[in-house]
């Protein structure tokens, strides 16, 4: 993988498109609960890019923000076919890009790490030698 590479992707339907540039801070598959309702049970695999090599090259997402929440996330869907394609953390210069998305998936490589196993399920598979987290790993 180049220091800089760009990943493109979009959503089911093709109203949304992307190109992210940028090395990934982090990969890794999210067992929490919320990423569960996304995914449909199962773990979210993700990586952490750098905002600033972001744009979405076709449409506009539909935005959704838990309102009861404290310090929530903001999640980036098509609003035609429900694909969840980001989520934007308050306060941060990265962004949470879903791999599912990507037009070449195998540019993403696995994750490095198992987050949030405290809510995994018992059907969830977890890669051997695949570091796990109950919560988030220490920065």
């Amino acid at each position: 993988m180049s220091d800089n590479p760009t990943f493109t992707g979009h959503c089911y339907c093709g109203a949304l498109a992307y190109s992210a540039t940028g090395k990934p801070t982090f990969k890794a598959q999210c067992h929490c609960r919320e990423c569960q309702y996304f995914s449909g049970g199962g773990p979210n695999y993700f990586m952490m890019m750098p905002k600033a090599g972001f744009e979405w090259t076709r449409g506009s997402p539909a935005q959704f923000t838990r309102s009861d929440l404290e310090g929530a996330v903001t999640r980036d869907f098509c609003a035609t076919c429900g694909t969840h394609i980001l989520t934007e953390l308050p306060h941060r210069d990265q962004l949470v890009l879903k791999v599912g998305t990507l037009e070449e998936p195998a540019q993403y490589g696995g994750p490095k790490a198992a987050i949030h196993h405290a809510d995994a399920q018992p059907f969830h598979v977890i890669a051997k030698d695949l570091p796990v987290f109950d919560r988030l790993p220490p920065r």
